[in-house]
């Protein structure tokens, strides 16, 4: 193999002239990364649970919003949803907000979209897993919450999703670690996460194997410290007689 191994270069000062090395851009990109990554979970875990919770009341034009909710986030490829809402929807905006929008730093246009983006995206498929963990309980515990006067929604908070959250935290763990890899789609838009830095690396010092080692080193530390998070969770969460339970 004619290739020039040189892992030196990663301690090198960037030919930029900024005042960093390589391994200072890969951080750099491993900190967008890890943040769009959460942020995007947050709206994802909360609008997931709320259309979660549309597609599993009694009222079929209320179920019927959230059946729309997925069928759209889920059929459009996410690269395609990217470039939506960096490109057009600032343009469907009222103009004071657009141009508000298209006024910020690039960094700060391409970092908001794609939070935005991610979010939604994963929303719809957090949706699924709410649902499905709310129809695998059994219908008596609704009935149950109805029976000590309560209304449908305080059945829900108190009764419905302590119970079905907890049994849908292996879904959900999947789901948080897919975010940190669809993550990596928003480079297209020019946001500089982890992997455009990678690019960027490759493309100045021409040390292809060095950059996509390190990145994915990186992507799978995230991904151990993310299953170790949620085994956690999974234990402390469990409920005698459900799945998962002891």
């Amino acid at each position: 193999m004619s290739y020039h191994w040189n892992w030196g270069i990663l301690l090198s000062p960037v030919s930029t002239g900024e005042p960093t090395t390589y391994l200072g851009w890969l951080l750099s990109g491993l900190w967008v990364t890890v943040t769009v990554s959460l942020c995007a979970w947050v709206i994802a875990l909360i609008v997931g649970s709320f259309f979660g919770v549309l597609r599993t009341v009694q009222n079929p034009r209320v179920a019927a919003i959230g059946t729309v909710y997925v069928a759209i986030f889920r059929n459009i490829p996410l690269i395609v949803q990217f470039f939506v809402w960096y490109l057009v929807i600032p343009e469907l905006l009222p103009v004071s907000i657009g141009t508000w929008f298209k006024q910020l730093p690039p960094g700060a246009q391409f970092f908001s979209s794609s939070i935005i983006c991610l979010g939604l995206f994963t929303a719809a498929r957090v949706c699924e897993q709410v649902r499905s963990g709310i129809n695998a309980l059994p219908r008596g515990q609704r009935f149950a919450g109805f029976a000590l006067g309560l209304t449908q929604w305080q059945t829900y908070r108190y009764v419905l999703l302590p119970v079905a959250y907890r049994i849908i935290v292996p879904p959900l763990t999947s789901e948080f670690l897919n975010i940190f890899k669809n993550s990596a789609v928003a480079s297209t838009i020019g946001l500089l996460d982890l992997s455009a830095q990678a690019r960027q690396l490759v493309d100045y010092t021409a040390q292809t194997y060095e950059s996509f080692i390190a990145v994915t080193i990186a992507y799978l530390l995230i991904n151990m410290i993310v299953m170790s998070l949620m085994r956690i969770v999974e234990a402390k969460s469990r409920l005698p007689g459900y799945i998962g339970g002891k």
